[in-house]
């Protein structure tokens, strides 16, 4: 058994049931920042204007990534499907939130976005660890692979 086998069993072992609920709940808020942001594509952009030297090409494409990975992974993480992979895509947005753009001289104000900003992380990185757990859906493959 090579150590990503182990990593798996050790991740599906140790989840108890109520942990799929925050995992679903995360799913569902990441979703709905993806169709935030998605509204509100030029706020997104000027934010990223202020903390980010690129060219405009580049703002875009950094724009449709944030959306892309939040709507998609959040569906991901709301089915449990390709849990690991919806988390690795949205951790680097997350750093970046967290390190430039939410880390200026209002983190102690009412409101601030930074505590919401590092729980996401947190949560974000525990899943990566701990996989998808027994409240998802399996692939015919996993099915299979369950079976023997």
């Amino acid at each position: 058994m090579n150590i990503l086998q182990r990593f798996e069993q050790w991740g599906d072992s140790h989840h108890p049931k109520w942990v799929d609920i925050i995992r679903i709940i995360l799913g569902i808020f990441l979703f709905y920042k993806g169709i935030d942001f998605l509204q509100n594509m030029g706020k997104l952009m000027g934010l990223m204007e202020n903390n980010v030297e690129f060219s405009s090409l580049m703002f875009i494409v950094l724009g449709h990534y944030v959306v892309f990975a939040h709507i998609i992974g959040g569906i991901l993480l709301v089915l449990g499907l390709f849990t690991r992979f919806a988390c690795l895509i949205q951790l680097p947005i997350l750093l970046v939130a967290v390190f430039f753009i939410n880390s200026g001289g209002n983190m102690l104000q009412p409101y601030s976005e930074l505590i919401l900003s590092v729980v996401v992380l947190l949560l974000l990185a525990y899943f990566l660890v701990a996989g998808n757990g027994p409240w998802s859906l399996k692939l015919a493959d996993e099915k299979k692979r369950d079976w023997q």
